[in-house]
């Protein structure tokens, strides 16, 4: 049937048909490839189409892009090839905007690789209308038969009707895919930043950006969720608690208690009683019948700061507890079972200990599952100016002091410092310069922090003397406190009686 000379009342209500079923094609789906499928199986019935492409400009490239062709008949055809804007019947169309008709593709010589496609699927001419609405020009839409002279003067005006409603949902369905790219783009920013203000703000009172304690935070958010045993390593005074706090509270755990104790602050004696509990009478002092720290951390978690210090005797019962999950007060036989994930910390070298024979080789495995080794602070010393920051408005707030500057002097001269006694000394230091302000400046007594900005060889000629300035230093911060949790032995990361024979031998004494 030639379908040039349709004329007939009957011929253009079909076609009318055609086209409000075409409408309500578009209005139902928002897919454009079942969308095209659809056309390919409908217009048949009114035009002689056997495959309906759409092109579709890519301003960014300046290409024009086969998003997709549909058949009603078998074909190898594929969507997803992009060309030249020049190399393509719908390129043509999109730039001049006027329909495009091949009438025998046999003598058409433009655009050879596209050609030579349409004649492998025994295309024989088709026709490429303009997608345009009133705010862009979106691309092309093709119409292919397998028949020569498939298309005459009123088929170019059904079809660019066809393609007139086409392009309202072209402009449509690419809005809905920009505006998903822009969700996903967006949600992607919000994990970035949520996961910028977890470092700064989110792990509570964890602050700082620097690259070292981004990979301990990233340590912690992969262990916090298993029950594996974590055992925190560094020097005094950096964080070691707030860590393990961080870890319970990204754990299943965190609606449960998290229990801690200072090994190196309980008196040998008590240890055992404070780890595991005591029934009355069970020695001289033990009134009352007493639940330990483990009991009282059952579904939860149990810190152990110093777990270094554990005496020998008591390590193979924490090792019980660590396999079996059980123990026996002290001065009872009954056995209680309990559920509980351990968290240690320390700040000694255990595998040195272990090779001292001072801490058992089978404990040591055991705790050191998942180790997370935090940097001392001056070795992220760009969190330096951060955490002053944060402590002056800690304190001044605390103080209701009226401190809203901190000069840059100040800041320079803080992150030059070595801080032996790393965050610990640093809030000490600013808290006690807050007490000192007189003004809306913070005052820092300058006068107590030795600059580190000369060559150690100049200031310090033998070992015995780098030991005694390190000795000296830590008894200053203490204010002369020996043991307990701050004490100065605690700052060197040493046991209190080892300090006392050291300085005996170096002959320090409070007057030095």
């Amino acid at each position: 049937m030639n379908r040039q000379g349709v004329s007939s009342c009957e011929d253009l209500a079909e076609r009318y048909q055609a086209l409000l079923e075409v409408a309500q094609v578009i209005s139902a789906q928002r897919d454009l490839d079942q969308l095209f499928r659809d056309l390919a199986h409908r217009l048949p019935r009114v035009v002689q189409v056997n495959f309906v492409a759409l092109s579709v400009h890519n301003p960014v490239r300046n290409t024009m892009r086969l998003h997709t062709i549909q058949a009603n008949v078998p074909a190898d055809l594929v969507g997803g090839h992009e060309g030249a804007i020049e190399g393509s019947p719908a390129g043509v169309v999109w730039q001049t905007q006027q329909p495009l008709l091949v009438s025998d593709l046999a003598s058409e010589a433009r655009w050879p690789l596209v050609t030579r496609c349409m004649r492998e699927d025994g295309v024989s001419s088709f026709c490429f209308m303009p997608l345009t609405t009133a705010a862009r020009r979106l691309g092309a839409m093709g119409f292919l038969s397998l028949e020569k002279e498939a298309y005459g003067d009123v088929d170019l005006e059904f079809l660019q009707q066809v393609a007139n409603q086409v392009a309202v949902a072209v402009e449509n369905a690419l809005a809905f895919q920009e505006i998903a790219e822009l969700k996903d783009k967006l949600a992607k920013e919000k994990l970035y930043l949520e996961e910028e203000l977890r470092v700064e703000h989110g792990f509570d009172d964890i602050i700082g950006d620097s690259k070292p304690l981004k990979q301990v935070l990233k340590q912690v958010e992969v262990v916090a969720p298993t029950d594996s045993t974590v055992l925190i390593q560094g020097e005094t005074g950096t964080g070691k608690e707030l860590i393990a706090r961080a870890i319970h509270r990204l754990s299943g755990r965190s609606e449960r208690t998290f229990i801690k104790l200072n090994c190196a602050a309980i008196p040998t004696g008590l240890l055992e009683s404070e780890l595991f509990g005591h029934e009355r009478g069970a020695f001289t002092g033990a009134i009352s019948q007493k639940a330990g720290r483990f009991e009282l951390a059952d579904k939860g978690t149990i810190f152990l700061d110093e777990v270094g210090e554990i005496p020998l005797e008591l390590q193979s019962k924490l090792l019980r507890v660590l396999q079996e999950q059980e123990f026996e007060r002290l001065g009872s036989t009954k056995t209680i079972r309990v559920n509980v994930r351990l968290i240690a910390a320390t700040n000694r070298d255990l595998k040195e200990s272990v090779e001292q024979k001072q801490f058992r080789s089978d404990l040591y495995y055991r705790l050191n599952v998942f180790p997370v080794t935090l940097p001392p602070l001056r070795e992220r010393r760009e969190d330096i100016p951060i955490l002053v920051r944060y402590f002056t408005q800690h304190y001044a707030m605390r103080m209701k002091r009226n401190i809203q500057t901190v000069p840059a002097k100040t800041l320079e001269v803080l992150s030059r410092y070595t801080w032996p006694g790393n965050i610990r000394e640093l809030e000490n230091l600013v808290e006690r310069s807050v007490i000192l302000t007189q003004g809306t400046d913070l005052q820092v007594p300058m006068s107590e922090l030795q600059a580190n900005d000369r060559p150690t060889s100049t200031s310090i000629s033998t070992l015995e003397e780098a030991e005694r300035e390190q000795i000296l230093r830590a008894l200053h911060e203490a204010r002369w406190v020996i043991g307990g949790p701050s004490g100065a032995a605690a700052r060197l990361g040493i046991k209190r009686t080892t300090l006392q024979s050291k300085m005996q031998k170096l002959g320090i004494s409070r007057a030095s």
